[in-house]
């Protein structure tokens, strides 16, 4: 009996370590709770691998996808970040001919076009299906140099050298100014090599050598969440 009771208070102890870990993996809030960074350890496993390039895309069903290049375009890997307080994993694939690439610009309404490193030439990220993107290599491309949009349905690649300008990585620091008097750093975001901004509902993300890095402003989500509920009833 003494031996149960001893593995009972044993687990005990071990719960209450667990959840004091879990307390310490908070998200960190500024004075006024108008600012919510949360860092790649509080997301998804895979947001906690570094990357060079992403991108967001947002579909005809009113939902919003991050797309996010990792381990040098061995791997593609996507989240659902339509509503900030619950990003979820949609889908992180291997890509069958690994070459690192930047997204370069929008094809269209459901396209994006990707150019790879090194002169190695362009393709295209196919999003008709948002959650199951894919890439298709152009056939009969010969040259890697600048592109000029025709419309949304077409492109021309021109024979001329591209100069492609690589992200300088830098850290990022997120500072508290609620009380003047008494400004707090809140946080440091390390070796950011790209920054993009989901302006519906006012939500920064960072993608640094740590990984995926999300700063939130809950007011403006609440004011985007009205309007949409609004319009819905109209």
């Amino acid at each position: 009996m003494k031996v149960a009771f001893r593995g009972r208070v044993a687990l005990l102890v071990a719960l209450l370590v667990v959840a004091g870990r879990a307390t310490l993996r908070a998200e960190i809030r500024s004075k006024s709770k108008e600012i919510i960074v949360v860092e790649p350890k509080d997301l998804p496993e895979q947001a906690q691998v570094g990357g060079n390039s992403f991108f967001l895309f947002s579909d005809d069903h009113g939902s919003t996808y991050l797309y996010v290049e990792q381990q040098q375009g061995a791997r593609l890997t996507t989240f659902d970040v339509t509503d900030p307080s619950k990003i979820k994993l949609v889908s992180s694939v291997k890509l069958e001919s690994p070459e690192t690439f930047d997204f370069v610009r929008p094809l269209g309404s459901s396209a994006e076009l990707i150019r790879y490193r090194d002169n190695k030439g362009v393709a295209i990220l196919e999003l008709h299906s948002a959650k199951k993107p894919f890439i298709k290599v152009v056939s009969g491309l010969t040259e890697s140099g600048s592109t000029q949009s025709l419309g949304e349905r077409a492109f021309m690649m021109i024979d001329e050298p591209y100069n492609y300008v690589r992200a300088v990585p830098r850290d990022f620091q997120v500072i508290d100014i609620s009380i003047p008097s008494d400004p707090v750093l809140l946080t440091t975001v390390k070796q950011v090599k790209h920054r993009v901004v989901k302006d519906d509902t006012g939500t920064t993300f960072l993608l640094g050598s740590d990984g995926l890095t999300m700063i939130r402003r809950p007011s403006v989500e609440e004011e985007y969440k009205t309007e949409q509920l609004q319009t819905s009833q109209n």
